[in-house]
């Protein structure tokens, strides 16, 4: 009998690593591919680096996975193409002083698009990443839910895959707790004691994304006012790009209370600060939506919303707006809402869908 064959996205990481060992023990014919999107490994460095230094595609532990596996493995370079589709956007997202997600765009553009076109190329049945999600099928419908560890559910950074992939989509530690991962992981004999979570914003390894943006573009330090709420002038900034919406850190206002950012607003160059109280608010416009579910947006519909992947979900409404965009009217006022960010809808744990949160 013929075995299934599936193309297993290998980082390096923890999580890719324990998955290419389950899709073994389950008989599948795994083939490895690390897609190279950002730096090179020194592998003639004289001093040897700890394994998370080595850059956001390790492709030494991908490499060490697959031999003691016996899968086949190779490294796909796709360092232009994250260029121009993750990197080029966040920086010009910051740029008109909104706040990208990268990860999300990585994976619309990026690491499952080119997964899954090799994997159609090369005639294979499956694509698999180390992704905390699950596909399920019901009544001859495929969805994409949570993974059973909420903690650690990326399901967020998925929404915008085309609903067409999820037939051949495996995730196999979206059923599976941390804790069992990691005890997997040693039985791979990865060095546990040294691997850490993988960083949100993989290409910023030095510093925070201010500087990566001031090391990019020297340009967008371009100082400007900080205004109050009532357009009082507070003092100056260092360019609408090194700020976002909830940002108290890093201000340097001194006026006898806390100042938040409410809002950057890119026309005028200005950084809106408030008191903290001001920066709830109960509702907002979403663009550049991708659905699942293609009922949103035709009539009112009650949802959870999570509107950064760290915060918890939140009850609302989507209502049909004008443009191809929906109307979020949350239950609830919800603090420090940013342009740039996604809002991604759930019923349950299944993803409906989502988009981009425009400016408010």
């Amino acid at each position: 009998m013929t075995r299934q064959t599936v193309l297993l996205g290998m980082s390096g990481g923890v999580d890719s690593s324990v998955a290419a060992s389950l899709l073994v023990q389950r008989g599948y014919d795994v083939h490895g591919v690390t897609l190279q999107v950002w730096e090179h490994e020194d592998e003639h460095a004289a001093v040897s680096k700890r394994w998370e230094e080595r850059g956001c595609c390790k492709i030494g532990i991908a490499k060490f996975v697959a031999q003691r596996l016996r899968i086949p493995h190779e490294v796909v370079d796709r360092r232009e193409i994250f260029q121009q589709g993750v990197i080029d956007d966040f920086v010009a997202g910051y740029a008109a002083g909104t706040t990208p997600n990268p990860c999300v765009r990585c994976n619309e553009r990026v690491k499952l698009r080119s997964l899954y076109a090799l994997a159609q190329e090369r005639g294979m049945d499956y694509v698999a990443t180390g992704h905390y999600a699950r596909v399920q099928q019901a009544g001859g419908q495929w969805s994409l839910h949570r993974a059973l560890d909420a903690r650690k559910d990326q399901s967020y950074f998925l929404y915008r895959i085309q609903a067409d992939w999820l037939p051949r989509l495996l995730f196999p530690v979206g059923e599976m707790q941390k804790s069992d991962v990691w005890k997997e992981a040693e039985t791979l004999g990865l060095p546990v004691e040294e691997l850490k979570e993988s960083q949100e914003i993989c290409f910023v390894s030095q510093g925070d994304y201010r500087t990566f943006l001031e090391q990019e573009r020297p340009e967008l330090k371009q100082p400007g006012a900080f205004v109050g709420v009532d357009g009082e002038v507070l003092g100056r900034h260092e360019g609408i790009a090194f700020y976002t919406p909830g940002q108290r850190r890093g201000l340097g206002i001194a006026v006898g209370q806390r100042l938040y950012v409410q809002k950057v607003v890119p026309e005028s160059g200005e950084v809106v600060l408030c008191a903290e109280e001001q920066l709830v608010q109960s509702d907002c416009q979403v663009g550049d939506i991708s659905l699942f579910d293609r009922s949103i947006g035709r009539q009112a519909v009650d949802v959870d919303v999570k509107i950064r992947y760290a915060t918890p979900p939140a009850a609302a409404t989507l209502l049909p707006s004008t443009n191809g965009t929906v109307q979020i009217q949350f239950h609830q006022p919800q603090r420090a809402l940013s342009p740039g960010q996604s809002a991604v809808f759930y019923q349950g744990d299944r993803v409906l869908g989502g988009g981009i949160i425009q400016r408010t």
